[in-house]
């Protein structure tokens, strides 16, 4: 295997608002299968990952919860931790990004950044939210994706085409806080000059990256690498930025720096030499495992920001699709947006890490867990190949041989022709392509089932001239199960550790596979893993969508106003005196109304339902005290109540023929 290799992987950090779901164990299976193969191979692979801790999400949940953002990503990040321990994910170390050693890093190499002319302040527009009284990131506006004009995009960037552009970029923005159109103002920001990096990254990124993602990335080349705003105005939940008022890092400045942060924590409790890895002239691999919707930030801005303050770029990226459920986007509605810890209340961790290893190859194809052959695969593969030859064979060691195995084996080709696929396997290890690898491990399980049906030591046990024989074949099955294993043991540890519990040995190593385990003795077999029942993923569904209404529940009432306040609307009869169609907007139409003793101006989004003259002299109710609203269109003095489902589907409330402009309405 030549010379023992330095790994540091990472996972992408999951944001520490909300927890995790079982999309995200697709990305935390893909890298611990990778470092948990390096570590049985000989390799020193240390796994680091950590809560992604700052942005405006986590501050308004903090704030809607009664708590401070300290505390919220405290809880969260413990309950992140708690899955990875349920799904045996061997992470080395688990960090948020709010710690010290993250502000260190950050603020560090922020500095050098600047020192080194990668930093420049600009005065830009930018979306704010009025009512709040915030600046909006952009994640917090929503709107069509101006490239490919996808509906309900997120300000930053589109999930459709992958454009990247600003917020007041999309088509019809709205603050995803209040509803409410953004209003443009004006703030200094300050920007990286990714620019600067442009003839590096041209370079390396082929080499570093999936050819396929290559050449998407040479798509954002073509159309020109834009600067990368790193700042955010107050108020705002990060690290302010060292010689600024009221600005703070962007999250996904300090966010990254969170797996170098995340080590360097482990370097100081361990012997670990932070340099040796991520120093200009390390030797070591460094391995990022992402989602596609973020392949722009890793491969782009930040081998930049690395190279930019003097450390090394990563060896990798290292990319997979999105999970759909039963071919479609998990649904709240359906119980399919399953939380990883619903998932592992009912069901065997491993199954589903195996069911994701089993579809996961080179590229970053979307994945689907159907519900149908995530049962079929695990009873048939799992249960009924790979568990069954531990049971199928146990018992005639422990009957015919007093629980221990032969000296020798009946016949070494069998175990050789399993032992020579090791290399092979870990190729495809190497290469992340667990499918392929898991192929060839099953076509062995089939091998080993397939000997002890031609064999039939159950028969041979009956007879006296052939009982003797039965031991070996038992010892050869039990053998290539235990060699199953080895191969397996990344993917499923758990099933791994209960195997080596029942064959009383070690935990596996990657050359095990090569040596037979010969005169020693066994334990009684133990159910490894049950069969997955239906009704066991009916009460997973069930509960996921028990959780949802549950989550509804809350949010409706915490939404109920009580009678004094609704009886504080004021709702007053108002006559048209003018419609107009609103330049530049699909959906609006400009009235002038008549109150009695004033008039307003408002506009209202029924422009497909109604032409503006035939509006004109209607009597309309409206709102008479709501607070006005500035739009990108003017100030908006009220609003006409309609009902409907949208689109032409709208229909003005109607009024009495006797009222009149201002008369107010019970």
């Amino acid at each position: 295997m030549g010379q023992q290799r330095d790994i540091l992987v990472t996972s992408a950090l999951p944001y520490a608002n909300a927890p995790l779901h079982i999309g995200h164990i697709v990305e935390y299976t893909q890298t611990d299968v990778f470092a948990r193969f390096q570590r049985m191979r000989g390799n020193r692979c240390i796994y680091v990952c950590a809560s992604d801790a700052h942005g405006t999400p986590t501050m308004l949940r903090a704030e809607a919860a009664g708590v401070s953002p300290e505390e919220l990503v405290a809880e969260v990040a413990a309950g992140h931790q708690a899955v990875f321990d349920r799904f045996r994910i061997s992470v080395d170390n688990y960090l948020t990004t709010h710690s010290p050693e993250n502000q260190e890093l950050t603020a560090s190499i922020y500095g050098r950044l600047v020192d080194g002319g990668h930093i420049h302040r600009k005065t830009i527009k930018q979306a704010y939210d009025e009512e709040k009284a915030m600046f909006l990131p952009d994640r917090y506006v929503r709107g069509t994706c101006p490239v490919c004009h996808t509906p309900d995009q997120y300000g930053d960037s589109c999930e459709n085409c992958s454009a990247t552009y600003t917020p007041m970029e999309l088509e019809d923005p709205v603050s995803v806080v209040s509803g409410t159109t953004p209003a443009v103002r004006e703030s200094e920001h300050l920007f990286f000059k990714l620019g600067n990096f442009e003839e590096e990254l041209r370079d390396w990124v082929p080499r570093h990256v999936d050819a396929a993602l290559a050449r998407k990335l040479d798509e954002w080349f073509e159309a020109g690498l834009r600067d990368w705003d790193i700042s955010r105005d107050s108020p705002y939940f990060g690290f302010e930025i060292p010689g600024e008022t009221g600005k703070y890092f962007y999250v996904w400045f300090d966010a990254p720096i969170g797996y170098m942060a995340s080590f360097l924590n482990l370097c100081r409790r361990s012997d670990l030499d932070f340099d040796e890895f991520w120093g200009v002239d390390s030797s070591a691999e460094i391995y990022h495992v992402i989602g596609k919707d973020i392949v722009y930030f890793h491969t782009l801005f930040w081998p930049s920001v690395l190279s930019g303050a003097g450390y090394r770029k990563p060896s990798g990226i290292i990319v997979h699709g999105f999970l759909t459920v039963d071919g479609q986007k998990m649904s709240k509605s359906r119980g399919t947006f399953i939380n990883a810890s619903t998932y592992a209340d009912h069901l065997e961790p491993d199954c589903l890490r195996y069911y994701f290893a089993a579809k996961l190859g080179v590229g970053a194809d979307d994945l689907d867990l159907n519900m149908d052959d995530f049962i079929a695969r695990v009873n048939s593969d799992l249960v009924g190949k790979l568990v069954n030859i531990g049971s199928r064979c146990a018992g005639f060691v422990h009957r015919q041989n007093e629980g221990r195995l032969t000296e020798e084996l009946p016949g070494p080709e069998l175990f050789e022709e399993f032992a020579a696929a090791s290399e092979e396997i870990a190729s495809e290890y190497e290469a992340r392509n667990y499918a392929k690898a898991i192929r060839r491990i099953m076509a062995l399980a089939d091998k080993a089932n397939q000997y002890i049906d031609e064999e039939k030591p159950w028969l041979k046990a009956k007879d006296p001239e052939q009982a003797a024989t039965v031991p070996g074949i038992a010892t050869l099955g039990l053998n290539l199960f235990r060699t199953l294993m080895v191969y397996l043991r990344p993917v499923i540890p758990g099933i791994a550790e209960r195997a080596e519990a029942f064959l009383d040995i070690e935990p596996l190593m990657w050359t095990d596979a090569q040596t037979p385990l010969l005169g020693h003795r066994i334990n009684r077999f133990k159910a490894i893993l049950e069969r997955v029942e239906q009704k066991e993923i009916d009460a997973m569904i069930a509960k996921s969508g028990e959780a949802t209404n549950s989550e509804k529940a809350q949010r409706d009432e915490s939404e109920q106003i009580d009678f004094e306040t609704f009886s504080k609307i004021d709702l007053r009869v108002a006559k048209v005196l003018e419609a107009s169609y609103v330049e530049g907007a699909d959906k609006l139409l400009k009235l002038r109304l008549d109150l009695g003793d004033d008039t307003r101006e408002i506009f209202s989004g029924i422009r497909a339902a109604y032409k503006p003259e035939d509006l004109e002299g209607r009597m309309v109710i409206t709102v008479d005290n709501l607070k006005p609203r500035k739009m990108r269109f003017g100030v908006s003095e009220g609003m006409v109540l309609a009902s409907g489902p949208g689109g032409e589907e709208i229909f003005l409330l109607s009024v009495d023929s006797g009222a009149t402009p201002g008369m107010k309405v019970t």
